[in-house]
């Protein structure tokens, strides 16, 4: 491999997320716990979430204004001020949690540092994601952040475009094979699977990868030794 240029993801690559999002929707679920079983809720919010990322994106907003419609229909527009309040409160706890980095990231990034540019292409709420990043505390070890309103084949050629590499110079890794590995190997970049023990329906692809340009590794640590 020559590759230029390492790409991370962020949420569930360098720190904890999908986590704190389960959790909230336990905590919705309770919240509804009289209007529908815990199954029938998950089903409608998952369904909402999806109709509306074409309007809202990714990210935990998008997430809180899905919530409250999901309770709007489950109560048939009977949803009290006070549980669209809980709910609200829900998400500003999620913008509020700390940033907990995932083992091994920091000694990663450490060295890989100045062999190779090093760039975040995540996704999601820009403002929310700026804020992440700043807390996490990694900044410094980033040459170039990319943050993607989807992760498609097109935005990922804007961003080695932005880079002025080939897309064979471009390693990319991350936890999710639909956003973070198939659209790499579709523009001939290569791409390091790192799964995380929880992963959202919406990233999750059903066939296998057969591609020389693929990898996967176990923890983040383990990418070292295809380096």
């Amino acid at each position: 491999m020559n590759i230029k240029v390492i790409a991370f993801d962020a949420d569930d690559t360098l720190w904890v997320n999908e986590p704190y999002f389960r959790q909230t929707e336990e905590q919705f679920c309770v919240l509804l716990q009289q209007y529908a079983s815990v199954h029938e809720l998950e089903r409608e919010l998952l369904k909402i979430e999806l109709a509306n990322l074409p309007l809202y994106g990714y990210g935990i907003k998008g997430f809180i204004l899905s919530m409250i419609e999901a309770a709007m229909k489950i109560t048939q527009n009977t949803l009290s001020i006070d549980v669209v309040r809980q709910i609200m409160d829900l998400g500003k706890q999620m913008l509020n949690q700390p940033i907990e980095l995932l083992d091994g990231v920091e000694e990663v990034l450490e060295t890989l540092k100045g062999k190779y540019r090093l760039v975040v292409a995540t996704k999601g709420d820009l403002l929310d994601q700026e804020r992440k990043l700043k807390k996490s505390g990694l900044n410094p070890y980033f040459h170039h952040i990319e943050i993607m309103s989807e992760k498609d084949d097109a935005n990922y050629l804007k961003l080695i475009k932005h880079l002025d590499i080939k897309p064979e110079e471009l390693l990319m890794i991350g936890n999710s094979l639909k956003s973070d590995v198939m659209p790499v190997l579709n523009i001939g970049g290569h791409a390091v699977h790192v799964p995380y023990h929880i992963t959202w329906a919406h990233e999750q692809i059903e066939h296998s990868i057969d591609n020389e340009r693929f990898k996967s590794a176990v923890t983040i640590k383990d990418i070292l030794a295809y380096l």
